[in-house]
């Protein structure tokens, strides 16, 4: 019981060291980089609204959300504090700004999150449909995996065709190169992330796992994964010369060691330091590497932050 408790202080104090780092660092460095005072006159909109003949795919910092689909998982105020990452619905997160959707799912079709399981991904699909169906020129990374534990849904692959076909921008190389203007009219790019199943196949309409990487590191140290984030982002090659997108996750995990288990309060600790990370990755020369940033609980201020650095890329002024 001491041992616990003495342990428990330990992780008290090292949290509370973290958390007092970020703050300094926020004091030193600032939030403000090139174009941070942009915001979007139509979030909904805003690829559009930078042009999609000057947009290129690789140069777009895409604001994406962690556990996408979670927002009605689990029961409420009994299990879904301990999964829900996510308060919109999907189609709420695409028409605030969200452009990069991380779905999980089990052998059923539903999506998940561990344990917990929410709705069929056909309410995603239904919710990405509409979205587009408003919209002309944005574009959206779609990923889906199999969640850790669980087998794959059977013939996934050709569902997906199924649902999404006219959307689907092919897998090809070539793409990352192309502006928007110049894959449209398709508007999806898809990755599926099979636990057994084959992988898609190179020049299908799906892209296969190898072109959406990240380097997650699983902690509820703020401090501890703010210069993770930075130390792997550094060593992935500029998003000019790359054949894949490589994600930036700004969150932090509960764990089972410590008392505070609820996701909210937990990712709170990094949520509100998405533009230090970007003036960061600024003076530290490591900006040209940044593609996708994502985040809990997905808000306005997040999704301008990465378009503003998108709209500095296309002045030049980065």
């Amino acid at each position: 019981m001491g041992s616990q408790a003495s342990k428990q202080l330990a992780r008290r104090k090292e949290l509370s060291t973290e958390k007092k780092t970020l703050v300094e660092l926020n004091q030193s460095c600032g939030d403000v980089f090139p174009c941070s005072d942009y915001h979007p006159p139509d979030r909904k909109n805003w690829m559009s609204g930078l042009g999609p003949e000057k947009l290129h795919i690789n140069k777009i910092v895409w604001p994406g959300t962690h556990d996408s689909a979670t927002n009605k998982v689990g029961i409420p105020f009994v299990s879904r504090p301990f999964a829900q990452c996510q308060s919109l619905s999907i189609y709420r997160q695409l028409v605030r700004g969200t452009r990069v959707l991380d779905i999980r799912i089990q052998e059923d079709r539903k999506v998940c999150h561990g344990i917990l399981v929410t709705y069929s991904i056909d309410v995603v699909f239904a919710d990405i449909k509409k979205f587009l169906g408003e919209t002309e020129s944005e574009i959206i990374i779609l990923e889906i995996r199999t969640e850790f534990g669980h087998q794959d849904p059977p013939e996934f692959e050709k569902y997906l065709e199924d649902q999404l076909g006219e959307f689907l921008i092919h897998q090809d190389d070539h793409v990352f190169g192309k502006t928007i203007a110049e894959v449209l009219p398709k508007r999806i790019i898809c990755v599926w992330k099979p636990r057994k199943s084959p992988q898609p196949k190179a020049g299908g309409p799906l892209w296969s796992a190898g072109y959406l990487k990240d380097n997650w590191i699983d902690t509820d140290l703020p401090s501890t994964k703010f210069e993770s984030n930075i130390k792997y982002l550094s060593e992935q090659p500029p998003v000019t010369s790359r054949k894949f997108f490589y994600r930036v996750e700004n969150t932090v995990t509960p764990q089972a060691d410590n008392p505070v288990l609820c996701v909210k309060p937990v990712t709170r600790r990094i949520h509100g330091y998405a533009r230090l990370f970007i003036a960061k990755c600024v003076s530290q020369g490591c900006v040209d590497r940044l593609q996708i940033l994502s985040t809990d609980f997905i808000d306005e201020d997040f999704v301008d932050a990465c378009a503003g650095l998108t709209h500095a890329r296309i002045e030049g002024k980065v």
